[in-house]
C-alpha cells in the first residue's frame, strides 16, 4: 500500500514570493558524495575546517551559482557544500523571475528540483534523496542566524545532525 507522502512545504504560502529561503538539500541515504571536511590551520595556528570538495560536489558547487543565470531576480546568499547535504540561502527579489507573459514565477521547489536534476545528469546518477528542507526568512536577524549557521557549519561537523548517520 502506498502511503501518502506528508508535505514539508507550508500549506497555502506562495513559494515563488518575494522573500529569502534556507534550504537543505540531503543526499539520498545520505551518503558521503560532495565533500570531506579537512581540519587545517589559519595563520596563528588555530584549527580551521576545509570543505574539500569531491567531484559530485564540483557539480553541485557550479550548477548551484548558475541558478541566478537560469532564474533572473533570483539571488543565491550564500551556501555551503558538506559531505552528504548541502545549506543554502536563496533569495527571489523581484517580479523579473517572470517568464514569458502569462506564466508564473518559479518557485523554490521548482528551482531546487531543476538544480538537483541538473546535477544528477552532470554526475551520472542520483545523489539526491527526494524533498529537502525549507525555512521561510522572516526578518534581518532570522537571515543573520542562517547564515552564520553556514558559515558555522564546517567546525560543528562532528556534531552536525547530518554527521555520522
Amino acid at each position: 500500500m502506498l502511503q501518502d507522502r506528508k508535505s514539508l512545504r507550508l500549506k497555502d504560502y506562495d513559494y515563488s514570493s518575494v522573500s529569502t529561503y534556507f534550504i537543505t538539500v540531503c543526499t539520498k541515504d545520505r551518503r558521503y558524495l560532495l565533500s570531506h571536511i579537512i581540519v587545517g590551520r589559519d595563520d596563528l595556528g588555530a584549527p580551521l575546517p576545509i570543505v574539500a570538495l569531491l567531484p559530485a560536489g564540483k557539480i553541485a558547487e557550479s550548477t548551484l551559482k548558475a541558478l541566478p543565470e537560469h532564474y533572473p531576480g533570483v539571488s543565491l546568499d550564500d551556501y555551503v557544500i558538506m559531505p552528504n547535504h548541502v545549506h543554502l540561502l536563496l533569495t527571489i527579489e523581484n517580479e523579473a523571475g517572470r517568464g514569458a507573459p502569462g506564466s508564473s514565477r518559479p518557485t523554490v521547489s521548482q528551482m531546487i528540483s531543476a538544480w538537483k536534476r541538473i546535477t544528477n545528469k552532470s554526475y551520472g546518477k542520483n545523489i539526491w534523496q527526494t524533498s529537502f528542507y525549507d525555512h521561510i526568512i522572516r526578518n534581518v536577524e532570522d537571515f543573520t542566524c542562517k547564515a552564520q549557521y553556514i558559515l558555522d557549519n564546517p567546525a560543528k561537523w562532528a556534531v552536525d545532525e547530518y554527521c555520522c548517520v
